[in-house]
């Protein structure tokens, strides 16, 4: 599956961060450029769309601890049945709000 992550629009103090494909130590980098990107001092509500994550391995779930410790960090699903098992097993579930909708752009 070909690796995208896209920035969108979103409300005030919010901006999502769209991820599709494959995440581990090696492909990260893009995501981590683009959360970097959308990131920014007026946002507080960092969104990311995993619904099409193929793959994510404790690199990924490493970022996400990472952004919450700045942002309150939501993620939108369906959480696909492997990152939902990793984020499970770790006890990381607890510390995210989980969505299973659109955000709003």
């Amino acid at each position: 599956m070909e690796q995208t992550v896209t920035i969108l629009s979103g409300r005030d103090g919010q901006r999502t961060v769209q991820c599709v494909g494959e995440f581990d130590a090696d492909t990260l980098v893009p995501l981590q450029a683009a959360c970097a990107t959308a990131s920014g001092p007026r946002v507080e509500v960092l969104v990311l769309d995993v619904r099409r994550v193929a793959f994510a391995d404790s690199s990924f779930l490493n970022l996400l601890l990472t952004l919450r410790l700045e942002h309150y960090v939501r993620l939108v699903g369906p959480v696909p049945r492997e990152l939902a098992r990793l984020l499970e097993m770790t006890g990381a579930h607890l510390l995210f709000d989980v969505q299973d909708d659109v955000p709003d752009a």
